[in-house]
């Protein structure tokens, strides 16, 4: 099924610590090409702002439930990634990487329920950062360096980009235009085709039969492209099943779900 994490923490963090230029200062971060926590996931969550780029690579969908959430298939089937190998490294030069995992160790987090601000937060599991002898400092003389600063914007404007994101969550389900997916593909020379169902899309019918106020406002705020860009992207479905189908990681016949 596709459905939205519910465990307490994100997608890839197993701990959050708040960074402190008193407890981490001497902490710096070191760039990797691998992404380990990559190698076995298939989904990732997208904000709208990425959907022309992640149309060109990958099949936007939605997960199933009350929130639903968008989300890029890097394989049909759990566990598959078919653009990262199992070290987490990736095999194809030509991609988009969304910002979800770009993002990644750093979080933007309320320390506490009641807190207004969000604080730019770490997970110490991860490896790229830390008290090494190389890579970035993160403070100088107690200070926070471009490099904090620049983490910090960045994951300022990713919390922009998810606000924006469940506005436009809110009105997909306001007009009721999404409705459970299903994709079949059949490959020659088998005889049972493979039904991908458990995520959720848009729906085209729905959406021409719109009235001109409902059209003039999804034009208005800019929703109609990224519907688009949601409905193009699915024809990249069959590119990752045949991604899949060479790396012979592809189960045999039967009804399956992508997330």
């Amino acid at each position: 099924m596709a459905s939205a994490p519910q465990q307490s923490l994100p997608l890839f963090y197993n701990q959050l610590e708040p960074l402190s230029s008193q407890t981490h200062a001497d902490f710096r971060v070191r760039s990797t090409d691998k992404a380990p926590f990559l190698a076995n996931q298939h989904a990732v969550p997208v904000t709208v702002e990425e959907f022309p780029m992640v149309q060109r690579f990958l099949p936007i969908v939605f997960s199933v439930g009350e929130d639903p959430v968008p989300l890029a298939l890097m394989g049909l089937n759990e566990g598959v990634n078919t653009f990262f190998d199992e070290e987490g490294k990736l095999i194809e030069p030509n991609f988009y990487v969304p910002a979800y995992i770009r993002r990644y160790p750093y979080l933007l987090a309320r320390l506490r329920p009641e807190a207004d601000e969000l604080s730019l937060c770490f997970d110490p599991s991860s490896d790229t950062i830390g008290k090494f002898d190389e890579g970035d400092k993160l403070f100088e003389n107690g200070e926070p360096t471009e490099t904090t600063k620049n983490i910090l914007q960045f994951n300022e404007q990713f919390e922009q980009a998810g606000a924006r994101t469940a506005m436009f969550i809110k009105d997909l389900k306001e007009l009721d235009l999404l409705i459970d997916g299903e994709v079949t593909i059949q490959p020659d020379g088998t005889g049972q085709p493979f039904i991908y169902r458990g995520f959720m899309m848009v729906d085209e019918n729905k959406l021409n039969e719109l009235r001109g106020d409902q059209l003039r406002k999804i034009v208005q705020n800019g929703m109609l492209p990224l519907i688009y860009a949601h409905l193009f992207s699915l024809s990249q479905m069959r590119d990752i099943f045949g991604r899949q189908m060479r790396m012979g990681k592809v189960p045999q016949p039967q009804l399956v779900t992508p997330v």
